[in-house]
């Protein structure tokens, strides 16, 4: 039987925007990713280019294999029209057809350092870790990706250096469960909350994967005024679940989402979080970039916070916060 192989590089950044984006046709063919190698016997001239969009080279190859059918072409069109403009904004290279006689076999890279002390892996992979290592087993979904993202990446080099044990933290709009698992590893009580049921389900697996139950509660809901906002991606949620009013409760939040939700909650987050003396009433905020940077600082300095830690990977940003 024959097989189409479509292949493109990418960005950083731009693994979970296509992994999003194929959700949405809910892809189920056979998927690959490796770190990009330029190929070896091509001249350097016939190289792909950098990426436009961040200034950087290509940082992964991402596979896809369809079986051959009457359908194929027609599937591997809309493929097309849907990664096209990441391809426009330098996020991807072009997508690439060819035609095989086999099913391709793909060995995804499945290990991933960040920061100090994490490593992302997938579940059941073995690893010998070191003493001072923190093994993050995650099950990479469409809908929320592979925890590489930088978004992702800036958050936990900011957790690493911000949680303590026995803090008690919230993950607003948990996703995929990584953060959350992150700050169970390190010594914090969390509850992760996210709005969309399928990032609640995700969570739990993770949760799971990595023996956190009793460090981790999982709820369907969102933080105040987050209710009224919607889905990240604009869609309809039937159930957003609990609406959620604390006040002083959490020693530190951590929030991967939008800018907009960052500024939109500022008050909220002023209001759950506890101000004390040993060092916590933290906020972690990641999600945006350099151009809402600033307007994200304003509003939550206006809240009542100071900016004292940030870290930045490309035009991404994420900010620790302090209340004050």
């Amino acid at each position: 039987m024959q097989w189409m192989e479509l292949s493109l590089h990418t960005t950083d950044e731009a693994i979970d925007w296509v992994r999003t984006l194929l959700a949405t046709i809910d892809f189920t063919g056979e998927m690959g990713l490796a770190p990009y190698q330029p190929e070896q016997n091509q001249p350097e001239q016939n190289q792909p280019e950098q990426s436009a969009h961040s200034n950087q080279p290509w940082a992964y190859t991402l596979r896809l294999a369809l079986p051959y059918d009457s359908q194929t072409m027609t599937r591997a069109e809309v493929i097309h029209r849907l990664l096209s403009p990441l391809e426009r904004t330098g996020l991807t290279t072009a997508l690439e057809m060819e035609m095989v006689d086999q099913q391709p076999v793909y060995t995804t890279t499945a290990i991933h350092p960040i920061g100090d002390r994490f490593v992302v892996l997938p579940p059941h992979y073995p690893y010998e870790v070191t003493s001072n290592q923190i093994l993050l087993r995650l099950e990479p979904t469409l809908a929320f990706g592979s925890g590489l993202h930088p978004a992702t990446v800036l958050s936990l080099r900011l957790l690493e250096r911000h949680v303590t044990p026995t803090m008690s933290t919230l993950d607003l709009g948990c996703g995929s469960g990584i953060l959350s698992v992150a700050m169970a590893k390190l010594g914090a009580q969390v509850l992760a909350l996210d709005n969309d049921p399928t990032a609640v389900q995700a969570t739990h697996q993770a949760v799971q994967l990595n023996d956190m139950e009793a460090k981790i509660t999982v709820t369907q809901g969102s933080l105040a005024g987050g209710s009224n906002l919607g889905h990240w991606m604009g869609g309809t949620l039937l159930d957003t679940g609990t609406t959620l009013n604390p006040v002083d409760c959490f020693d530190l939040i951590v929030a991967n989402i939008l800018g907009r939700i960052h500024i939109a909650l500022a008050s909220d987050y002023r209001q759950a979080i506890r101000q004390a003396e040993t060092g916590s009433g933290l906020l972690i905020t990641a999600g945006f970039t350099t151009d809402q940077e600033q307007e994200v600082a304003e509003a939550l300095t206006k809240a009542g916070f100071t900016v004292i830690d940030c870290e930045r990977l490309g035009e991404w940003v994420a900010l620790t916060l302090q209340l004050t």
